[in-house]
């Protein structure tokens, strides 16, 4: 076995080209020989300032040989051997899809040690502008600041798996600026709107109660389809959110976890609600309590849930909203109806209370408009009297 010479242990030599040479021992392989990192200069002078850089960039690191693996190659053994039992199967698809979309047409085969934070930037630079992979007829090749987003984080979590592996000395995504989330306007369905809504889903044996019970209690698309009979206490009137359902990649459903840890939980049911699925549970025939049609033993497909929803909507002559604006609507309504943002946070299973108020922010100053005005009305009556 060769003999191992200290991680950092560097030196400064001359070329027969006539360059300076400063290297700087940053690994080892597997049978011990160091691997090394160089810098070029014209002069000594610069050469140790180089040194010194690279002293200073590799400190406490002890890289293995697997440095010299190419990106591409790890996200592939990230996903394969560190991701795959931690993260839901519909996260993993889309990780997978940006992997192969994104990053290894453009920069997948760079060699991980020499990733650094300038080529991430022209990375993200280059999606946003190129990243598209079918041309759309509006935005070309143009890639969303959501998706260019995703993939600096996915990215994000990779590198610094790779960075406690000792593959590379620090995270290059670090001090990138990418866009930021520009989620579509929120919309909801007003009084008016909702009334038009549950008046239409009466024409829909199957999914009235669905959508009943989704307006009423703001549950996310895949956490409905994934109620089970066992979640409902009809002596407390609760119900407990346990699981979230999600369309696999080429089709069927994937049985996962919620989208938080506070996604899991127990809420308080409507009186009507109760009501419905108490009537619902006497003619069930499945564990599920909204099972697919073909397939019973199977929980309804959020797919198909949302596919209704578009044709309700247009049968209705009502916005074409998206499912989770449903969620949306029954959150504000719950605001406007004097709700308090903590209660809210945890019927909708948000992280915190914070989160919540940002989200439904146009209701709360509605509010304090509305307080204002009251409050101003109660002081003018005061200074009449006096």
């Amino acid at each position: 076995m060769a003999k191992r010479r200290p991680q950092g242990d560097g030196t400064i030599r001359k070329r027969s080209d006539g360059r300076w040479e400063a290297r700087i021992i940053i690994g080892h392989k597997n049978d011990g020989s160091p691997m090394y990192k160089s810098a070029f200069a014209k002069t000594q002078k610069s050469a140790l300032k180089q040194l010194h850089q690279l002293i200073d960039l590799y400190r406490d690191v002890d890289l293995t040989e697997e440095c010299r693996m190419t990106l591409g190659e790890w996200l592939d053994k990230w996903l394969d051997e560190y991701m795959i039992f931690t993260i839901r199967e519909s996260t993993l698809d889309s990780y997978r899809a940006m992997v192969k979309n994104q990053v290894k047409p453009f920069i997948g085969g760079k060699q991980m040690s020499s990733l650094t934070t300038a080529d991430m930037q022209k990375f993200y630079n280059k999606i946003k502008k190129e990243g598209r992979v079918r041309e759309h007829p509006i935005h070309g090749k143009t890639l969303a600041d959501s998706m260019v987003r995703g993939v600096h984080m996915m990215l994000h979590e990779a590198l610094d798996t790779a960075v406690k592996e000792r593959l590379i000395a620090k995270n290059p995504t670090n001090g990138t600026t990418v866009p930021k989330c520009n989620y579509p306007e929120k919309q909801i369905l007003g009084d008016n709107q909702l009334e038009t809504f549950l008046e239409a889903i009466k024409g829909h044996e199957y999914w009235c109660d669905f959508f009943y019970v989704e307006v009423m209690t703001g549950l996310r698309r895949g956490e409905i389809c994934g109620l089970k009979w066992q979640d409902i206490s009809f002596e407390e009137n609760k119900l407990q959110v346990k699981r979230s359902v999600s369309v696999k990649k080429g089709g069927g459903v994937s049985i996962g976890e919620t989208k938080t840890e506070t996604g899991v939980r127990c809420i308080q049911m409507p009186p009507s609600v109760a009501e419905l699925l108490k009537s619902k549970k006497q003619t069930a025939i499945t564990e599920w309590v909204f099972p697919h049609f073909q397939h019973p033993e199977q929980p309804i497909s959020p797919a198909s849930a949302y596919r209704k929803l578009k044709v309700i909507l247009k049968n209705a002559e009502l916005p074409l909203i998206r499912f989770h604006d449903l969620r949306h609507t029954f959150a504000t309504h719950a605001t406007q109806g004097g709700v308090d943002p903590k209660t809210l946070a945890g019927i909708l299973g948000h992280t915190n209370a914070s989160f919540t108020l940002d989200t439904y922010t146009h209701v709360t100053s509605d509010m304090q408009k509305s307080a204002s005005a009251v409050v101003g009305s109660m002081m003018q009556k005061i200074m009449i009297k006096e």
